[in-house]
């Protein structure tokens, strides 16, 4: 179901098991950048059209940057023209969790990282792009960390 209303939504795939990733406000200072922590850890944006993945179209998958969960995927990723990476739909259902955000005036659905918690961006609607979900996931590029597909580890080969 979509998160707007009772519509059905295209089915994502089975969600993997999520550890929840708890640090001290400390820890994520030390381990992330300061534009990182404004943007992952106090909900900031980055300006439009300067993140790295705004134009990239590698086929890969995209990891929270702050804990590496897995969170969404290339085949998912379109041009918006926003000036943040678009994507419709999630890697699997539960890795993002939603937030109603009523910040700035106005009603928007803000879209975390369910293992960290972390700020990846905003979720919205019915704005006729042609995607499956009619939904454009706007996700800040520092909040993630793409895996080319080419560099991705094979199932069963980790050490």
């Amino acid at each position: 179901m979509s998160i707007f209303s009772n519509k059905p939504k295209v089915a994502p795939v089975a969600s993997p098991v999520q550890v929840t990733v708890e640090k001290t406000d400390e820890q994520w200072r030390e381990e992330l950048s300061p534009d990182e922590y404004r943007v992952l850890r106090q909900s900031g944006t980055e300006r439009p059209y300067t993140g790295e993945y705004v134009d990239t179209h590698t086929k890969g998958v995209y990891q929270c940057r702050a804990c590496g969960a897995e969170l969404f995927t290339s085949r998912e990723k379109f041009d918006s023209h926003c000036g943040w990476p678009s994507f419709w739909a999630p890697l699997a259902d539960g890795t993002v969790r939603y937030i109603h955000d009523r910040a700035l005036g106005m009603e928007r659905i803000e879209v975390r990282c369910a293992a960290c918690d972390s700020h990846l961006g905003h979720v919205f609607e019915g704005e006729g792009y042609g995607t499956p979900t009619d939904q454009r996931y706007c996700i800040n590029s520092v909040s993630l960390k793409l895996v080319p597909a080419d560099e991705a580890t094979p199932p069963g080969t980790e050490d």
